[in-house]
């Protein structure tokens, strides 16, 4: 599965407020989901104090990179690492995914138009998807 070309345009466009507010709606993220879904918070036990910070700094390359994902390949690489070690499971992935798109709401506002948003989904859910097969194979190598 190949991203929209009017995704790419979209969240390239969106890329600056996004990673201008990106700790905003990291840190709203983990509100909304750690409320809505407490279970999740054991997957955080270990997490840095900062992990929201380093979510937003990957958020901001992932919509700056969005064209050119191969530049991503170490984060990616690292983040896979960071999956495994915890035990991210795919179904986590909707979880992090719906509450995501809740904070780009409730941070840009109105600058959150329902365009954006699908934008934003379809970028989220393809880098899962991506995620998801890099795991899937880590997982049935250990």
């Amino acid at each position: 599965m190949e991203l929209s070309e009017k995704t790419v345009g979209i969240v390239k466009a969106t890329a600056p407020v996004v990673a201008q507010n990106a700790e905003a709606i990291t840190s709203t993220m983990y509100n909304i989901m750690f409320t809505n879904h407490p279970e999740i918070k054991a997957l955080f036990k270990d997490a840095e104090p900062d992990q929201h910070k380093k979510l937003a700094a990957a958020v901001g390359a992932y919509a700056a990179n969005i064209d050119n994902l191969g530049v991503l390949d170490k984060a990616i690489e690292k983040i896979v690492n960071v999956h495994i070690r915890t035990k991210v499971q795919p179904e986590h992935y909707p979880i992090v995914g719906v509450s995501l798109l809740e904070a780009i709401k409730k941070v840009l506002g109105e600058a959150a138009t329902p365009e954006v948003i699908d934008a934003w989904k379809e970028a989220y859910f393809f880098l899962a998807d991506v995620l998801i097969a890099k795991e899937k194979i880590e997982y049935a190598k250990a």
